[in-house]
């Protein structure tokens, strides 16, 4: 029964890492955005459909699960130099960050609110000297390492969900058959008992 629990155990932690890798999936943003410092800086991040009416915001700090949210919708939200729109007929979440210090530097997160696990994505933005502003978009095309990347986490996310369906099955299996050999076991010690 051990046995089972353990794979129950690891069945399950199977399971979060993939629907978190799916998660991640349904917001695209770009991974590094540059602007000049006292510049303004655009940031989009594309999302699937199926979350136009969620809640969507933009959020600071070096890992999602501990960033602090600088703007926020439903409405367009203009708050400390940052701006956020949400294009609910293009699925785009437009943010603006305006007059951009050295200390705006650092990690941000484009998130999608819903009930469970958020949907967020990552933007790296870097505060440079040089003369002009940078507007990324998360429709450009990634670098091809960066692609295959992706396909190749794709694929062992796969293999993880195909061996996670597997488990249970395997374990109730390896049970069954430690039961009855178990069971064969004892008949034979009764029958030599009562020979």
């Amino acid at each position: 029964m051990r046995t089972l629990g353990f794979f129950a155990c690891f069945f399950n932690v199977l399971l979060s890492l993939w629907l978190a890798e799916v998660a991640a999936a349904q917001i695209s943003a770009p991974d590094v955005v540059t602007a000049v410092e006292g510049g303004t800086v655009k940031v989009s991040c594309r999302y699937d459909g199926m979350y136009k009416s969620n809640t969507k915001y933009w959020c600071k700090g070096p890992v999602y699960e501990m960033c602090s949210i600088v703007a926020k919708t439903p409405k367009r939200r203009h708050t400390s130099g940052v701006s956020i729109t949400d294009d609910r007929e293009a699925n785009v979440i437009t943010v603006i960050m305006s007059s951009v210090q050295g200390g705006d530097e650092g990690m941000y997160w484009c998130v999608i609110s819903r009930p469970g696990r958020n949907v967020f994505s990552g933007v790296r933005l870097v505060i440079s000297n040089a003369v002009t502003t940078t507007t990324a978009a998360p429709s450009a095309p990634p670098p091809t390492s960066e692609c295959s990347e992706v396909r190749w986490w794709q694929t062992l996310r796969w293999i993880f969900f195909m061996i996670m369906t597997a488990c249970p099955m395997i374990t109730y299996t390896a049970v069954w058959r430690i039961n009855n050999i178990e069971k064969s076991r004892r008949q034979r010690q009764y029958l030599n008992a009562t020979q």
